[in-house]
């Protein structure tokens, strides 16, 4: 049983991940850089619950009960007395790679279990940054954290059957979270299938085919999609699309994962979606 947990960042993804684990009324300590990133964190959780408090999910008393089981940190080593820690960092493998090195060196328990909210990239390759590569699991959410009720479990080649246990046990048992169990290779499952779908319709729109409104439209009524393909890669992130798309052509070398040219140049331009306010649709 998980009682005391540890989220690395507190963006989107992280700080989601930090209130389900508080609202489960569970010890969480949310590791982030600095006073800037704490004081986005905290008026992101805070916005989350009162929306959340606002349509009736949760009243006032769960509101202040989740909040002050956050605590939020400023340095890895404050993650040492955690038993389950998982880290939700911008999608750069060597990011990754480096805060698994860190997360190795400083977490007490021995089986302690190291954690990747990761979109695409290979369980093993973060396993081997480790002493304890048994330790090591994906637990992939999706976005919005609070709301969707998946989660992918991904067990490296590596991984004990203790920690897939552990792991199976936190998301289903004690977060409510249904659960999948994916192959560990780049995208998974859902991404696997997502990704060549959302970048073959910015091919067509690429191309001149038809328009990005055209797509969305076309998807939305035609198959009965809740969005379409490039409303939903505005409210990924188009960078993040880009990142799982690049580990996925590194992966298979396939040309339907390759990101294409218009993704790169409105990812180098900032148009990076819904949070920036620019993408294929205004925000």
């Amino acid at each position: 049983m998980v009682e005391r947990v540890g989220v690395v960042g507190c963006g989107t993804m992280g700080a989601g991940i930090a209130e389900i684990c508080a609202r489960a009324h569970l010890s969480v300590k949310v590791a982030v850089s600095g006073r800037d990133s704490e004081h986005c964190g905290r008026r992101r959780l805070a916005a989350s619950l009162d929306r959340a408090m606002t349509k009736g999910r949760i009243t006032g008393f769960d509101r202040d009960d989740a909040l002050s089981r956050i605590i939020f940190v400023h340095t890895i080593d404050d993650l040492a007395d955690r038993q389950l820690v998982i880290e939700s960092v911008t999608e750069d493998e060597q990011a990754k790679l480096h805060l698994f090195k860190d997360l190795d060196r400083v977490m007490a328990a021995p089986d302690a279990v190291l954690a990747s909210n990761t979109s695409s990239i290979p369980i093993i390759r973060l396993a081997a940054a480790t002493s304890r590569p048994e330790n090591v699991i994906g637990i992939h959410f999706f976005n919005p954290v609070t709301a969707l009720p998946l989660t992918e479990l991904i067990a490296s080649l590596s991984t004990s059957d203790k920690t897939r246990a552990a792991a199976e046990h936190f998301a289903a048992s004690q977060l409510g979270k249904q659960v999948v169990w994916s192959p560990d290779r780049a995208g998974f499952t859902v991404n696997a299938l997502l990704i060549p779908y959302i970048l073959g319709a910015i091919r067509m729109v690429e191309s001149g085919f038809t328009s990005a409104e055209a797509v969305d439209r076309a998807m939305t009524l035609g198959c009965n999609h809740p969005m379409g393909p490039l409303q939903l890669a505005d409210l990924i992130g188009l960078d993040v699309v880009t990142s799982i798309a690049e580990a996925m052509y590194q992966e298979y070398k396939e040309p339907l994962y390759a990101p294409p040219p218009l993704l790169l140049r409105m990812v180098e331009a900032g148009a990076l979606g819904r949070k920036a306010g620019r993408g294929f649709h205004a925000a």
